[in-house]
């Protein structure tokens, strides 16, 4: 008898702390491994979140594919078998058309144009279209300034980009700016990357720096040109109905957190790009810097302007060019 009333307290007891101690288990999936600014930025909103919710929301980070790719993690998302996915901007153009003008070739003019486009009203106004396919936009990470990589030549003039067989993002106007440099592009999900350039498969490829750097294509790959030729955002977006589910306190938390850890990427993004050149140069990848990139710029911008358009109107390219 006494030792029922024990068991009997106990479970009364463990009932009561459970109802008191609300605990959020959130996954996070990257595509990125761990050395990248990406992850870091993953840690950093982890760390905050779990502290300003006194460790009532934990955020678990699986980086490196480990939930699937990019294409597969936001399904998951979507569906509730993820919690909250960072993948490149690209990869939400079918949810969601305007985001592919965020990774248009040469739609910003520096760093500074494209933050202050990407935390104003653009930017929160094109996360707010997730909401009706179980999203929320929480903020936007950095994947950083694309820069091609190949095999064959250095390319300082879009002649030496003619005939180069180039992975491409599935964002059509990207596919279209690499045919009208006569490229010949094709989209493949970065986790079966490394080996299709090993193989040949691909010539070129490009990523910003840091993922040339942490996904290893310089042992694949001899020539770097720092480009810069598109700046590509990574969304990061959690399945709206488990953040719905959240305090609304602590859906305010997520939002700040995110944000946060988006300025603290790219403050540390900037401070490791002449490391990550310089490691990439030892690595004994030839890069070509500096190059002037008008004459790209001048056969693709407004043929890519007018195929964006003719689908979605200029209105958004229109706000995007008026912003200081």
């Amino acid at each position: 008898m006494k030792l029922s009333r024990l068991l009997l307290a106990c479970l009364i007891a463990g009932m009561g702390s459970t109802a008191f101690a609300a605990k959020f288990n959130l996954k996070l999936g990257h595509a990125v491994n761990a050395t990248d600014g990406q992850h870091a930025a993953a840690v950093k909103m982890a760390e905050l979140v779990k502290q300003r919710t006194n460790g009532d929301v934990e955020i678990t980070i699986y980086p490196s594919n480990q939930l699937g790719n990019d294409a597969a993690m936001i399904n998951g998302t979507r569906g509730g078998t993820i919690d909250i996915v960072s993948s490149g901007a690209s990869n939400f153009n079918g949810i969601v058309a305007s985001t592919a003008a965020l990774e248009l070739p040469f739609v910003f003019r520096n760093a500074k144009h494209a933050y202050t486009v990407l935390d104003g009203p653009i930017g929160t106004g094109i996360l707010a279209e997730l909401a009706p396919h179980n999203l929320k936009g929480l903020a936007y990470w950095e994947n950083g300034w694309r820069a091609f990589t190949n095999n064959k030549r250095p390319i300082r003039t879009p002649e030496d980009a003619k005939g180069l067989k180039i992975r491409s993002t599935g964002n059509p106007y990207h596919i279209q700016a690499f045919k009208l440099l006569g490229m010949n592009p094709s989209p493949m999900a970065i986790a079966e990357l490394y080996t299709a350039l090993e193989t040949g498969t691909f010539d070129a490829q490009e990523h910003p720096i840091n993922v040339t750097w942490s996904s290893k294509f310089y042992e694949v790959q001899k020539h770097l040109t720092v480009s810069n030729h598109v700046y590509s955002p990574l969304i990061l977006a959690m399945n709206k109905a488990k953040f719905d589910s959240l305090p609304a306190n602590y859906q305010t938390i997520m939002v700040d957190a995110a944000r946060e850890a988006a300025k603290y990427q790219r403050d540390l993004n900037l401070q490791n790009a002449s490391k990550v050149v310089a490691e990439l140069k030892k690595s004994g990848m030839q890069i070509v810097e500096n190059v002037d990139m008008a004459p790209f710029q001048k056969i693709v911008s407004e043929p890519i302007a007018k195929s964006f358009g003719e689908k979605n109107g200029m209105t958004l390219l229109k706000a995007i060019e008026d912003t200081k």
